[in-house]
Parts: structure tokens; C-alpha cells; sequence
């Protein structure tokens, strides 16, 4: 078939090819101007070898960045030779010990996963050529032919300079900030101990004279009440200051463990009773429908019920109730309510309720506080994977809740015991009475366990005032019982405590820490130590009479079961 071309057409098709040409220019321009523009760029080193590692193009950036011209460097060196030895080194002994085979050092380490399609971006220490050095982040990629022959390797680096002194200014500032925070607990433990030294003595003395015989009389019973009434409020004030110090500081330890819900309602309803019927207030626990389990502190969670079922007594009005029931807001998690019928709370207040000793307006009221409580219970649900919030209006009383995350696991624990102070007034030892030693050097302390001591019969109670005299006389009187200050003239309770571990003739001997040292990581390091039990100041008598019997019936056990010396 025959096709004739007219002038027309081949007139078109010329202005289709001219068209075509002109964007095949613009696009070449584009890419030439595109490549100029990388080629000349003063931000990034652009580092081009062939395949064997040579450098080919060395741009205006790399030059910027290490001080050499191109004429200084194409043709002649490796990438290898402008970076530290010791990391191209390491770099291949790290790719020999992952492939299990040898890379030989300098630019084939560097090039390694570039060659294999592998885009590779690590941080080197480039050398410049007067010597001085600079971090730089590299990024390499192999270059092939149509062929996916490598015909060379591109290398584009930043100098990383800026960002690796931000890096290590933030690094210093943590540790500032970590080295600020131990100081802080330092302080702490130091502040407690201080504190409790002297509370052990006032509260000590005031419940030994409220259980004395004789009974104090009318008027010193009032006037010891008051004591001890100031003595715990000041305590748990020094409690919850150290308690919100350390939450704040990240440094308070939680021990989450599956924990029953109607367990530790039950025990903060028994708790909250003498209050309660103190201040004319009922309060009625809605029976749980299901038994629910919650992975959380106990310790802590019977805190924040205990302080929210004591804010909605406290503000009660006389005659007033609570209300504490849960409910199942899904599968996974669970409210607990706290419902007063209260003074409530104005807007103005919901706002101000979680701020730090804010006692909104209750500053003037004869009821004790000190605005911590909640904070406390806030910062302890929240670090628990709880939530807290509130409802309240002002006349009508407050609805306070928690969110907590329940749990499929189970763990079923003993409650408390409540065993009360053995009275027994001293009419002279038993013949089987045990042996007692207390190592203390604090006068007061050893007056008060003295006290106690001599209520009973059965004990027989040896003194030492420091750690060196207390090992020393363990040796001589091997007490049943060994009862440990911590902080003691010469060596330490602690220190004390390992000498007579070591010793087959004392270390059978149960030892109890007494320490105004009440820190939670203090207890935690006198248990790991090896301490019996962990008391801390001031003493509780009820506390410090049930551990010392469990220390007593413990040694007789011991003695029962050692066998007898060989003659």
C-alpha cells in the first residue's frame, strides 16, 4: 500500500520532534542544574570513588568540611584516609565478627553494605588535613552500570558537630540532674533520721506513761493525749513531705503484685471505723458483686483509700455518711467511689484540689491537715496506671474515684493481726528467761527500750553502746536476740551485722534493725543486709513487742533444733 506524505504532515511531525527535543533540553538542563547545585553545595561533603576506592570527585562541601582541595585528593587517596583508623578498624572487625568471615580495614569495611544494595548511614570521625577532627554522619551508596556492575561509591556526609555537643550538653545536664536528685535523697534520709530521733523519744515515753501502772490520773491522761496526738500528726506529716519528695524525684518504689479489692476494703473499713464513730459519721461499704483483682502496691492502694475515706469523714457534717461501692466500667478496669455527704467543693476549688499544701480555705478549722494527701494519692494511682478524678458541689458533699486496671492473676494474702501489747509488769526474771541485747548509743532510745523491757518477765535485757562493744558482748552473753541501731559510733549496725554473720558462734542469732533511717530504700537495705526485721523510729509498742516475739519464738526454734557441741 502505498502512503503518501503531504507537506502538511511532515510539517507536523517536525513540530512534534522539535517539541520533543526542546523538553529533552529543559530536562537535561534541569539535571545538569540539579548536579551543579549538589556538586557545588557548601552544607554537604559529596565524596564520589571508583570501584576500587579511589576518590574521583571531591566536592566544593567536602572541601569546606576537610580542608583539602580536589586536586589534592582526586586520584590519590581513599574515603578510608580522612577518617579516624581506629573506628575503620573497628567497623571491620564488628562486620568480620557478624558475617564470620575476615573484611580487610579501610574502605572496603566502609563500603561493605553499599556493595551488597544495602543503604548504610553510621557516624565517623572525619580527620581534617590539619589534623583537627569532627563528627560527621556518612551515608554510602555503590554506584552500578546498566550491567548492575559497581563502577564506584558515593559518599555524603554532614558534619555532626552541633548536634553531638547538643547530645553531651544534654547528657551533662542528666547527670547534673541525676547527681541533683541523690543529693536531694541523701538529704531526705538525712532529714528523716534527724526528725524521727527525737519523735522516737517523745512518742516512745508518752505510750509508755498512757499504759503505766499506776494509770495516769485525769489530767495527765488529757495532757499525754495531746502529746501523742501532736507527736503522730507531726510523723505523718514528716511521712507524706518525704513520701511526695521522693514520688517527685521518680525515686519512690512500688511493688506491684495481683491483690484482692474487697481484702483491702475490708481492712481500711476496719481502719476507718474509730474515726468514723468519732466524728458521728456512718459508713457503709456496698458489697462487692464479683471478687476483683488489681495489679498494684498494696501498701499503697490501702493508702489512697485510707486518705480518701478520711477527707470524706473529716469534712463530714456531723450526722453525716459515706458511701464506698465500685463499679465496672469495662473488663479490663474498675472504680472505686468514695461518695460524702460533705461540705463540697466550689468550682474555684476543684481547680486548686491537687496543689501542694493548698488546704482550700480549711486552714482555719479545727481539723488537723496539710494539704498532701491528695497530691500523694494523685501522683501514687497515676504511677499505679490509674486515674483519679472527682465530682462535688458545693453544700451537697463530693464523689472522689479511682481507675484501676484489673488483673486475670490471683494472690491471696493474710491480713494484719492486730495483736495487742502484752502487759506484764516485772516481778522478777523467770528462770528461762532470754536474753535481750540492744546496741544503741542514743540515751533516750535505750531508756525507753529499757522501759519496755522491764514489763516483762521472760526478757533479760543487755545494753552495748556501740557496734565493736555489742559484737563483743554477743560473744561473751550470746544473747537470744540482737535488737540494732544503725547509725553507731566506730562501725555501722549494718557493718556490725555481717562481723557476727560470719561467726558460726553468732551468726545463728536473729537481729532486729531499730533506725530513725526510714527511708524505702534504707528498709530495703537493711533486709537485703540480713536483719531479721527493719523497725523504724519511733517505735510502736504494739509493732515492737509482736517482732520481738517472733525473734524469741524464732531463736527457741534455732536452739531446739542445733545439735549439741561435740565433747
Amino acid at each position: 500500500m502505498l502512503t503518501i506524505r503531504t507537506s502538511a504532515s511532515t510539517a507536523d511531525d517536525e513540530a512534534v520532534a522539535g517539541a520533543v527535543e526542546m523538553r529533552r533540553q529543559e530536562v537535561l538542563l534541569k539535571t545538569g542544574a540539579l548536579q551543579t547545585a549538589i556538586l557545588t553545595s557548601a552544607n554537604f561533603s559529596i565524596i564520589a570513588t571508583d570501584e576500587k576506592g579511589i576518590i574521583q570527585l571531591f566536592n566544593i562541601g567536602a572541601e569546606r568540611m576537610l580542608g583539602y582541595s580536589a586536586a589534592e585528593v582526586v586520584n590519590r587517596i581513599s574515603p578510608s584516609d580522612i577518617h579516624d583508623p581506629a573506628e575503620v578498624m573497628a567497623r571491620a572487625e564488628a562486620l568480620s565478627a557478624e558475617l564470620h568471615t575476615t573484611i580487610a580495614p579501610g574502605f572496603e569495611a566502609l563500603a561493605y553494605k553499599a556493595s551488597r544494595g544495602i543503604e548504610d548511614s553510621y557516624q565517623l570521625t572525619n580527620i581534617r588535613k590539619d589534623g583537627s577532627r569532627f563528627p560527621a554522619i556518612v551515608s554510602i551508596t555503590a554506584l552500578r552500570d546498566d550491567h548492575d556492575e559497581i563502577i564506584g561509591y558515593l559518599m555524603i556526609a554532614t558534619d555532626n558537630s552541633v548536634r553531638r555537643q547538643v547530645e553531651l550538653e544534654l547528657q551533662q545536664a542528666m547527670a547534673a540532674a541525676e547527681k541533683a536528685n541523690l543529693a536531694k535523697s541523701d538529704f531526705l534520709s538525712s532529714m528523716s533520721h534527724e526528725l524521727r530521733t527525737p519523735l522516737s523519744a517523745i512518742l516512745g515515753f508518752a505510750q509508755l506513761i498512757e499504759s503505766g501502772m499506776p494509770q495516769p490520773t485525769p489530767s495527765q491522761k488529757r495532757s499525754v493525749d495531746q502529746i501523742l496526738q501532736a507527736g503522730w500528726y507531726l510523723l505523718e506529716l514528716i511521712n507524706e513531705i518525704l513520701d511526695l519528695a521522693l514520688v517527685e524525684s521518680g525515686k519512690l518504689s512500688l511493688s506491684p503484685e495481683p491483690m484482692s479489692l474487697a481484702d483491702a476494703l475490708q481492712e481500711c473499713e476496719a481502719m476507718v471505723e474509730p474515726q468514723a464513730a468519732k466524728q458521728g459519721v456512718s459508713v457503709r461499704f456496698q458489697p462487692l458483686a464479683a471478687s476483683h483483682f488489681v495489679m498494684a502496691d498494696r501498701t499503697r492502694v490501702k493508702q489512697i483509700i485510707i486518705n480518701l475515706l478520711s477527707n470524706a469523714i473529716k469534712y463530714n457534717k456531723p450526722g453525716g455518711s459515706v458511701l464506698v461501692d465500685c463499679v465496672l466500667l469495662s473488663p479490663e478496669r474498675i472504680r472505686i467511689r468514695v461518695e460524702d455527704t460533705g461540705v463540697g467543693m466550689s468550682p474555684v476549688q476543684l481547680k486548686q484540689l491537687f496543689q501542694p499544701f493548698n488546704r482550700l480555705g480549711q486552714e482555719g478549722t479545727s481539723e488537723q491537715g496539710t494539704g498532701i494527701g491528695l497530691v500523694m494519692t494523685k501522683r501514687l494511682i497515676e504511677l499505679m496506671g490509674g486515674a483519679i478524678g472527682v465530682d462535688s458541689t458545693a453544700g451537697e458533699g463530693s464523689v472522689f474515684w479511682i481507675e484501676m486496671k484489673l488483673t486475670a492473676e490471683r494472690s491471696y494474702l493474710p491480713g494484719a493481726d492486730g495483736l495487742a501489747v502484752k502487759k506484764v509488769t516485772a516481778n522478777g526474771l523467770r528462770d528461762n528467761a532470754q536474753t535481750l541485747l540492744y546496741v544503741e548509743d542514743n540515751p533516750a532510745n535505750l531508756m525507753l527500750v529499757e522501759d519496755l523491757v522491764a514489763r516483762r518477765n521472760d526478757i533479760r535485757l543487755l545494753t552495748a553502746r556501740d557496734g565493736h562493744a555489742g559484737i563483743a558482748m554477743a560473744h561473751t552473753h550470746s544473747p537470744h536476740v540482737i535488737l540494732m541501731d544503725i547509725n553507731l559510733p566506730g562501725i555501722s549496725g549494718i557493718k556490725a551485722l555481717k562481723l557476727l554473720a560470719q561467726d558460726t558462734a553468732t551468726a545463728h542469732i536473729p537481729v532486729i534493725a531499730l533506725s530513725a533511717n526510714a527511708m524505702p530504700h534504707d528498709i530495703a537495705r537493711g533486709l537485703e543486709a540480713g536483719f531479721f526485721r527493719y523497725l523504724t523510729k519511733p517505735i510502736k509498742i504494739n509493732e515492737f513487742m509482736t517482732t520481738l516475739d517472733e525473734a524469741l519464738a524464732l531463736a527457741s526454734a534455732k536452739a531446739t533444733s542445733r545439735p549439741e557441741p561435740q565433747k
